[in-house]
């Protein structure tokens, strides 16, 4: 097990570096020059040819992409200088992502400000979307065919048709604006630590929001996993030798059905920490998501190769640590 382990951190190094590229190709070879941001901005808004080219060498834009491409790999893995101004040389420690065109500060810096909310968002999401869908889709599957059963999955794609950023929208405005209600009116985020109660008083409505919304898909993956794994041999088998059905469900099917559910939980698990896009737009939550969609709309670079450098790095740490739950509930996965 440990040397598959090494394996897949071995193959995600090398995705990691191979979508690094991909990212700084498609920022260095765009519509528009790297510099032209930050050329808008110095000049406001009268970025001639001459100073466009100005700026372009100073950021070193002139230089071959493979030279640039070393110094922002190097500047990620070890730190580098940057160049600031015509003469101001800055130290950036590892990682760097160099400063952001919008407010110069450091890049890394912003997305660690930003870190905590958005994880607060996606810990608080996940365990509400896995306790409301897991439990509800081992309960229909053990009533499958009932009229019960019918009305819960038929609810549940109804829920699951509406498009999520509509579904958040409405919750917000009628628990925002039109009920005006004391715990669910007040959502944004406040720091554990500054103020425990404020903090989950601000967070509740965007994880009722991602529980309510999810756990209809987690229901049905739970059902139809449960459904299968109720009707293998060895729950007949164990059902023959007088288990308690309690612990045929539970010890024997689920331990088989949430294979699926795993994996499914690992990949939503790591778009939600990569940025909760529509739920830090829609309750004003300064989070990594609200942050990259900002950088885009204004077009800064640098937050953007961030952001995306970011979510790719939690994606292939979750897709790892998903396999690695494999091996401890399947022993099929640790033997091969």
């Amino acid at each position: 097990m440990f040397a598959y382990i090494v394996k897949r951190l071995l193959t995600g190094v090398v995705v990691l570096v191979l979508v690094s590229m991909g990212i700084f190709a498609l920022l260095w070879f765009g519509p528009e020059s790297p510099a032209r941001p930050i050329c808008n901005q110095e000049t406001s808004g009268r970025c001639t040819p001459e100073r466009l080219a100005n700026f372009e060498k100073s950021m070193g834009y002139d230089n071959p992409v493979y030279s640039e491409y070393g110094k922002f790999a190097k500047g990620v893995v070890f730190g580098r200088e940057i160049k600031l101004g015509s003469d101001a040389v800055v130290d950036c420690d590892a990682p760097c992502f160099g400063f952001s065109f919008r407010t110069r500060n450091l890049v890394w810096d912003e997305l660690i400000d930003r870190l905590p909310a958005t994880m607060s968002v996606a810990a608080g999401g996940a365990a509400l979307y896995l306790l409301l869908g897991i439990p509800i889709g081992i309960a229909a599957a053990r009533r499958r065919g009932t009229l019960g059963d019918k009305l819960l999955v038929s609810s549940f794609l109804l829920v699951s048709s509406i498009p999520y950023y509509l579904f958040a929208l409405v919750a917000w405005l009628y628990c925002t604006l039109i009920w005006d209600l004391p715990v669910l009116g007040d959502s944004g985020y406040t720091p554990l630590f500054d103020n425990p109660a404020k903090w989950f008083a601000g967070l509740l409505l965007p994880w009722l929001c991602l529980g309510i919304f999810n756990c209809t898909a987690y229901t049905r993956y739970t059902r139809g996993a449960m459904v299968e794994s109720l009707g293998e041999d060895y729950i007949r088998t164990a059902k023959a030798k007088g288990l308690p059905a309690r612990t045929v469900v539970y010890r024997h099917g689920l331990r088989s059905a949430l294979v699926p559910v795993v994996t499914i939980f690992g990949i939503d698990l790591g778009l939600l920490l990569a940025g909760t896009i529509f739920t830090e737009r829609i309750f004003e939550i300064q989070g990594i998501g609200l942050w990259g969609l900002r950088a885009v709309i204004a077009l800064d670079l640098p937050v953007i190769s961030a952001t995306a450098l970011f979510g790719a790095v939690v994606i292939i740490v979750s897709n790892i640590a998903v396999d690695v739950v494999y091996g401890i509930l399947d022993p099929r996965v640790r033997v091969s």
